[in-house]
């Protein structure tokens, strides 16, 4: 089952081509939609774990971003 796509393709490969001057292959964009669904769940868990319905920026903040 293919995971949906969580970031939007065409702004992804334009930052990394105006950025960086490189092309992005399908691979990355998987990836990147792979880590926001990680982010997600773990605001979502965090903000379940505070009695709360609304996850915020401190629910998904990572030390490495």
């Amino acid at each position: 089952m293919a995971s949906e796509t969580l970031v939007v393709t065409s702004k992804v490969k334009k930052h990394i081509k105006e950025k960086g001057g490189c092309n992005t292959s399908g691979e990355t964009i998987e990836a990147l939609s792979k880590a926001v669904e990680k982010l997600c769940q773990r605001g979502i868990e965090a903000a379940k774990s505070d009695g709360r319905k609304t996850v915020m920026a401190r629910d998904i903040v990572d030390d490495h971003l």
